[in-house]
Order: C-alpha cells, then structure tokens, then sequence
C-alpha cells in the first residue's frame, strides 16, 4: 500500500502511536507522518505509507492552520492548561481587547520556544531539561503567522478561540502566552485542533476507529490519497513512453524533446512528471543551463 491516509488524531495518542496503529491496518513496514502534533492536541494527521515515505523531506507546503482554545488570568509552566500553575492574574479582558492583542502576532514574529517542547539544545531535548527542573536560555526563532481570527469570547469565564494560520516551527502555545503578556492578565492553551496541513483539511480526515473499520472490512485502500496528492501544488508534465524508460532508470530528459520546449522552465523549477496514462513516476527538476529535466525523486520504484 503506497499512498497517504489522513487521520484526524484523536487526543492523548502521541503521533508516533498514530503511525504505529495505521503500519498495522495498512500491514506495511515502511510508515511515517508529515509533522508532529502533541499528545493533547487533534487534527490533521497525513500518515505516509509504502513509497510515500521518500516524500517526508519534500513536502511543499509546510504551512498549518489551527483552532486554539484558550484562559485567561494564569500561567503555568507548559503554557497549556496541562501544566503546573506558575501565577495567576485577576482578569477582566473584553473580546475587542483580545482581539487587538492578536492581531499584534500577524506578520514575521520572533518566537522563543518553550521549554516544554522538542527543541534540542546541545543535543538534549528541552522537555527533558524542563522536567528535571532545568530552565536555560533559548534562542529566538523568526516564524510567520498569516492570519488570526478570534472566533469567540467569554467576558464570564475570560476563555476562547481563534483560528490561526501559520508557517511551520510555529508555537501556538507562546502566541497565547505572548498575547496573556499585552493583555497583562496571563493566558494558557486549553485545547488545539489542527484543521489544515500539507494542502489538506480536516473534512478530509477519518478516524482511528474508521480505519479499523476499513481494514476489517478490508477496505482502506478507499481512504487511500495518491502520493502526487502530497504534490498538487507543481505544474505537471507528461512524457512518452521511451522518456519514461529513461527518466525512471535515472536518466535526464532533453527539455527540447518533451512538451515543455516552448515554455523555457526557470532554472531550478520542478515539475510532477507523469507518464501518458497518468501514472505518477515522481518529481524532476529544471536544469537551464544543460536544458534538461533531471530526476528529483522518483516514486515508481
């Protein structure tokens, strides 16, 4: 089974349990994810299999949306509501004033990740220091975030939502700590669903208990997503049956002999390449200087 199976992560599975139950359904050795999502949190989870697996350090789009949950009027030392509370405010916040604060976020920001998070410094795992009572100095990381929209807030119990579009090494955490900073009143996370990742969105998604279901039933190449899917967002590229001879055993291809000789490709522009009934080979890169597509991953081996 070669392809991707989008998961909606239920909450207190680790990412890595995800995959581990999806390589037993799938009954394939070879499985992985496209990017980590915390035991507490749930969403979109693209789970690669087979030869989908080479495309781990390819994706194109590394850019994730979420929905956070959020309080105001305390702190705690994982910035979630899962951690020890550090402090705690009085807190009379209003929706335009929390809604101003995080617009403050939208833009290039500087992050500092927290310490209870998989950063590794000097070869050791930040969480691992933080959970021996160890606090060092991190340094700040430049992250973009797109957009933010307050969906809801309480003025009664000072909680709420957002959505947030982001790049990736974003801390949804530290935004909410940052934005309980301005306020002046202390916020924690309390909940974070991740609604898209790798051009997919959470509609797309089945459940762990769907999975099962499928597998049973032994169905679940119909929740299968191709591995060109993960790749959408390239131009694409046909070629006969000789150049597909030649490209998969390695070979470069002649731009002036395939349909793009008219088009000039910029130098270094890639292109999903396919052979003439639609058979994804892989992914092949312009060169302009030799005027020829050479082979940038291949998937049909």
């Amino acid at each position: 089974m070669n392809g991707l199976i989008l998961i909606n992560k239920p909450k207190d599975f680790t990412s890595f349990d995800v995959v581990a139950v999806m390589r037993r359904l799938a009954k394939q050795k070879k499985a992985g994810h496209t990017g980590t999502l915390d035991p507490n949190a749930t969403g979109v989870l693209p789970i690669l299999l087979g030869s989908a697996t080479k495309a781990q350090d390819l994706i194109v789009s590394h850019d994730k949306t979420y929905i956070a949950d959020f309080k105001l009027g305390l702190t705690t030392d994982t910035l979630d509501i899962w951690g020890k509370v550090t402090a705690e405010y009085e807190s009379n916040a209003d929706g335009d004033s929390v809604k101003n604060a995080l617009q403050d976020f939208v833009g290039e920001i500087e992050q500092i990740p927290p310490m209870f998070s998989a950063v590794q410094k000097d070869g050791k795992r930040l969480y691992d220091l933080a959970r021996q009572g160890i606090e060092i100095e991190r340094e700040s990381r430049k992250v973009t975030v797109y957009d933010i929209e307050l969906l809801n807030f309480d003025n009664e119990t000072q909680s709420g939502s957002f959505r947030i579009a982001c790049s990736k090494g974003t801390y949804v955490r530290t935004v909410i700590d940052d934005m309980g900073k301005k306020l002046g009143t202390g916020a924690v996370m309390t909940g974070l669903q991740r609604i898209e990742a790798c051009g997919f969105s959470i509609d797309e998604c089945i459940t762990l208990d769907e999975a099962k279901s499928l597998a049973e039933s032994e169905k679940l190449e119909t929740a299968l997503h191709s591995v060109e899917s993960l790749f959408k967002s390239y131009d694409s590229i046909k070629i006969s049956p000789a150049q597909t001879k030649r490209f998969s055993n390695g070979g470069a291809l002649d731009l002036a002999r395939t349909r793009l000789k008219n088009s000039n490709p910029d130098d270094g522009k890639i292109f999903r390449v396919s052979d003439n009934d639609n058979n994804f080979i892989g992914l092949g890169k312009v060169d302009a200087e030799k005027s020829e597509l050479k082979i940038y991953k291949l998937f049909n081996t």
